[in-house]
């Protein structure tokens, strides 16, 4: 046997080779084709935004008034801009309080983002703001009145206290398959 022509013939070569890459290319386009018919090519876009959130908690004394809840700032500080109506948020440890009484408050429903602010804004972009407050949370017992018009049974109007809450900035993909939490605040007690 000779080796040496062995090693030098260099006859169909190039048509192997041509058909290794006619392959590869043909699995590789099947596969994208694929992933989008399949609808699969949806999901591969529907990541969560990167943004940033600051909190500014104004902490007020509760008096028998209902005019003097804490009040909480919400600040889109940096990073994508986000639909609003894809932003909610979640409050858990918030209380509804007069003088002599203390009970759960949670955020009024609907709570996005668009829905509680009072400009509505359809985006939500660096330097947007949201304040909740108590006309933003409803009280106890399955209530659905904000706390700013509503009274215990003592006759006594009740303030949102926010020093036991943890409020989330929460976003749902457009397709309701994914969530994210991009911000989260604790109160000073919680």
């Amino acid at each position: 046997m000779n080796f040496k022509q062995l090693f030098m013939d260099d006859d169909a070569v190039s048509p192997v080779i041509g058909v290794i890459l006619m392959v590869a290319i043909t699995v590789i386009l099947a596969a994208v084709i694929g992933t989008f018919v399949l609808g699969l090519g949806d999901q591969v876009s529907d990541t969560a935004p990167q943004a940033s959130f600051t909190f500014d908690l104004t902490d007020n004394p509760v008096d028998n008034t209902g005019g003097n809840p804490d009040t909480l700032t919400i600040t889109h500080d940096g990073g994508d801009s986000i639909t609003a109506s894809q932003l909610s948020i979640v409050a858990s440890g918030a209380t509804a309080e007069d003088s002599d009484t203390s009970s759960t408050a949670s955020v009024s429903s609907p709570n996005d983002w668009e829905t509680l602010s009072a400009s509505s804004p359809a985006e939500v972009s660096a330097g947007t703001t949201l304040e909740l407050s108590n006309g933003d949370f409803v009280g106890p017992s399955g209530s659905t009145l904000p706390l700013d018009s509503e009274a215990t049974s003592d006759g006594n109007p009740e303030d949102l206290n926010l020093n036991g809450a943890t409020i989330r900035v929460t976003w749902e993909s457009s397709n309701g398959g994914d969530t994210a939490t991009l911000g989260k605040w604790t109160g000073p007690d919680a």
